[in-house]
């Protein structure tokens, strides 16, 4: 018998012992050295034969007996089973393809220039210790029974003040719902709207996860071109007017930058009210706009009751935090709550007492201009070493067509993200560089690994009308921010 086992032990392998000896007999099992029906080694004959104590052996026999390979017949033994399953070690499955729009690994540190993480450096780590610890204590001390699937009332509370004051939207706290982080306000708004099998625009460049979460929710998403003014209603018009829903960045369109226009704005609320259509509005920096005042959220013109409001605390304090929000039409209340009570309840108290106490404090305010400056000026630094166009809390590099910005991107590391990654057609080719975490030094390193456009210009022999068109694009948006007419600038040919 012991010759069948074949087992070797590892004392200095992390795994237990007794987990090497349930793997050791279920593959002598499946490769047939033991065969149905065999009777095995009584716990002390094989613990005295390995050296190990008689309890190991026995968590690995109950171990291999629950997964119905083994079986114990008391004073008889205990047996391999007469028809042990066919396959008792499946393969491992294929790794999952790397996810677009994350180029380091998820759950590490902030890479120097990954987008959509906060200043590593600025976090108020003190601040946010010390109210987390005293929201713990409250949340510990709460009554032991299920918590409001919606999220804690003191947090609703304060989003709906601040967005009354930061974002325009008049909403109740009965309007909104607290989630996992932005992810989890689009699961939660796409199963509560129940949309699967009809169409959805999508801008075109776009959010790589959002598309690939509408494809998973069962809609075909409808890229829909951006341009200086963000989304080309006219062409989501020509392209599927008959689509249920809208997917829009309309404060900073991710990943361009560029703000969506009053008019494009108001053509997109008559849209979906004629249509019966939804929008989701995804205000991923809220606030945090680096030159001059953000503009009011999309939801703030809504008389039609068609856009769903969707924020988070990830680009503001941590995406660590896993907490967002959702402000929903009152008519969409009822739905929202079932699904959130059955399907997508809020994150944990402790966390959403802290952010509570954070907005209600001030703090979170404060912290918001800090970062405006501090986000501002290390842009303006990133620029000045590397040229490129000012998009939002990223710099653009622009590429030529010919360019592999996939390959050029894993070269320079870093968290550089490949503009391509974020089209679903034909892409325009850039690298985008967040700028949160691009302290001085690390701009200097990324400097001498990209060597600016010199190096660009080598390899790719760049074309300067990409970057003009760009910069044109950026200027547009600009002027319609302050209010002033934008003066059309052709691309070059």
């Amino acid at each position: 018998m012991t010759e069948e086992l074949a087992l070797t032990l590892d004392r200095a392998a992390r795994q237990p012992l007794a987990e090497q000896i349930r793997l050791g007999i279920a593959a002598a099992i499946a490769e047939g050295r033991l065969r149905p029906g065999a009777r095995m080694p009584s716990w002390r004959d094989l613990a005295a034969q390995l050296g190990v104590a008689r309890g190991t052996v026995r968590v690995a026999y109950e171990r291999l007996a629950d997964s119905q390979l083994l079986v114990a017949s008391g004073p008889a033994g205990t047996h391999v089973t007469d028809q042990p399953a066919a396959s008792v070690t499946p393969a491992a499955p294929p790794e999952p393809p790397p996810l677009p729009g994350f180029p380091v690994e998820i759950g590490g540190p902030p890479a120097p220039f990954q987008m959509g993480v906060p200043a590593q450096d600025a976090f108020p780590f003190k601040l946010w210790s010390r109210v987390l610890a005293r929201a713990a204590r409250t949340a510990a001390a709460a009554p032991v029974s299920y918590p409001d699937p919606r999220g804690e009332l003191a947090l609703r509370q304060e989003i709906s003040s601040y967005l009354a004051l930061a974002r325009a939207i008049a909403c109740s706290p009965a309007q909104v719902f607290v989630t996992a982080g932005y992810a989890g306000g689009l699961g939660l708004a796409l199963q509560a709207l129940g949309l699967a099998g009809q169409k959805a625009w999508m801008e075109e460049p776009g959010y790589p996860l959002a598309r690939a979460g509408l494809r998973l929710a069962g809609l075909q998403a409808v890229p829909v071109p951006v341009d200086a003014e963000g989304l080309q209603v006219e062409a989501g018009l020509a392209r599927a007017p008959d689509a249920a829903l809208a997917l829009v960045t309309p404060g900073q369109q991710a990943p361009l930058g560029v703000t969506l226009s009053l008019a494009r704005r108001r053509a997109l609320l008559d849209w979906a009210a004629g249509q019966g259509a939804w929008i989701i509005e995804d205000d991923y920096l809220g606030e945090l706009q680096l030159a001059g005042r953000a503009a009011p959220a999309l939801a703030a013109l809504d008389r039609a009751g068609r856009v769903i409001h969707a924020g988070s605390f990830s680009k503001t304090l941590s995406p660590a935090l896993r907490l967002g929000f959702l402000v929903v039409p009152p008519a969409l209340v009822p739905r929202f709550a079932e699904a959130a009570l059955c399907l997508a309840p809020a994150p944990g108290a402790a966390p959403q007492l802290a952010v509570a106490a954070l907005l209600r404090d001030g703090h979170a305010l404060r912290h918001l201009r800090r970062m405006k400056r501090l986000y501002a000026a290390r842009r303006q630094a990133l620029r000045q070493a590397l040229g490129g166009v000012e998009a939002g809390l990223s710099l653009l590099l622009p590429l030529p067509e010919a360019a592999d910005d996939v390959a050029l991107a894993r070269e320079a590391g870093g968290g550089v993200v490949p503009l391509s990654a974020w089209y679903a057609g034909a892409p325009r080719r850039g690298l985008l560089l967040g700028v949160t975490n691009a302290a001085p030094g690390r701009i200097e390193a990324a400097a001498a690994r990209l060597a600016g456009f010199r190096h660009l210009e080598q390899k790719f022999r760049f074309d300067r009308s990409s970057a003009m068109c760009f910069h044109a694009a950026a200027e547009q948006a600009a002027a319609l921010r302050r209010g002033a007419p934008a003066e059309e600038t052709p691309c070059p040919t």
